[in-house]
């Protein structure tokens, strides 16, 4: 049986200093049957022209800026593999990323719509730092199934498109990225993908992130909270919206509570932002009091803990 075509998709705007290394890294994974797509968003270094030294080794698609998503969705748009990966042109992926991912899919059953992996973040404290201790992902198993998805992303965030592999099916049912989202639609898709059901989860950190640009996306976010907020409110509510005649109360009962956080947030980044001292004050209060809820929400009972089983166990069609 043959091995299935992976698309992997490279946006790039203005990285003429690291796409060569990310494309070459690419181009090193032990899972060979892939196409690579660099979709430029408008660069305005010297991108295009080390993009053309590649030749027919890559595709490329040129395009107005027009943000991380639109180049991602031109991407799909324009892929032909049954699985659809992500790199962005910064980090860096370890050779057998593809390889395992989708072995992992093949094993796990057609009805899985992706699998994940972990990214290192490299040593904090002496002691190796991954986007799952980040997320407060912790699986007994090197790879396996994710079976509370939802649940799980309906209290965090994950780091998701430069781990993650979706098959083709997934991408066409549940849509591809939120172009009207100004950022977090990383964040909006996998909450999509996970009404899916389960995920193919690897424990292992198959991806090196690397600190990005000044410029980048989430440093941009940083330094706009009201609207990084209004993003979250909007993603939160649809994802309600979503889940309103589903069965599990539990997943309804956490976005609920979690869009009455990010609406208390906007308020807090709201009154930061004003004139008034006193405003500032209130705004920074209750940023801290949310802060204080986190950590005590984190080291309860009820802070809910991803559930991975082998596959021996479950085994879906």
């Amino acid at each position: 049986m043959s091995k299935p075509l992976v698309s992997v998709i490279i946006p790039t705007y203005n990285r003429a200093n690291v796409i060569s290394e990310n494309i070459d890294n690419v181009f090193s994974q032990t899972y060979k049957n892939i196409e690579l797509i660099v979709v430029d968003d408008g660069s305005t270094d010297d991108t295009p022209s080390i993009l053309r030294k590649y030749a027919d080794r890559i595709r490329v698609i040129t395009q107005k800026n027009a943000g991380p998503a639109a180049a991602r969705n031109r991407g799909i748009e324009v892929s032909a593999g049954d699985i659809i990966a992500f790199q962005d042109s910064d980090d860096l992926w370890e050779p057998n990323k593809l390889e395992r991912q989708v072995a992992l899919l093949e094993k796990s059953g057609d009805s899985v719509p992706c699998c994940l992996c972990s990214a290192s973040f490299g040593i904090v404290h002496g002691k190796p730092y991954t986007s799952f201790d980040i997320s407060d992902i912790h699986s007994p198993h090197e790879e396996g199934l994710w079976l509370n998805v939802a649940e799980i992303l309906a209290t965090r965030l994950v780091l998701f498109n430069q781990t993650v592999a979706i098959r083709r099916w997934a991408i066409e049912k549940v849509g591809v990225f939120d172009e009207s989202l100004r950022y977090l639609e990383d964040y909006d898709l996998p909450l999509r993908l996970a009404n899916e059901g389960p995920w193919a989860l690897i424990r292992d950190p198959l991806v090196i992130y690397r600190e990005g640009a000044a410029n980048s996306f989430s440093k941009q976010a940083a330094r706009d909270p009201i609207i990084l907020k209004q993003c979250e409110i909007t993603i939160i509510e649809r994802a309600l919206a979503r889940v309103q005649n589903q069965t599990d109360s539990n997943v309804r009962r956490r976005l609920l509570s979690r869009l009455q956080l990010f609406r208390r947030l906007l308020v807090s980044a709201k009154l930061c932002q004003s004139d008034s001292w006193l405003s500032r004050v209130r705004g920074s209060a209750i940023s801290g009091f949310e802060r204080y809820k986190g950590a005590a929400f984190r080291r309860s009972p009820w802070y809910p803990q991803a559930v991975v089983v082998p596959l021996e166990t479950v085994r879906l069609s």
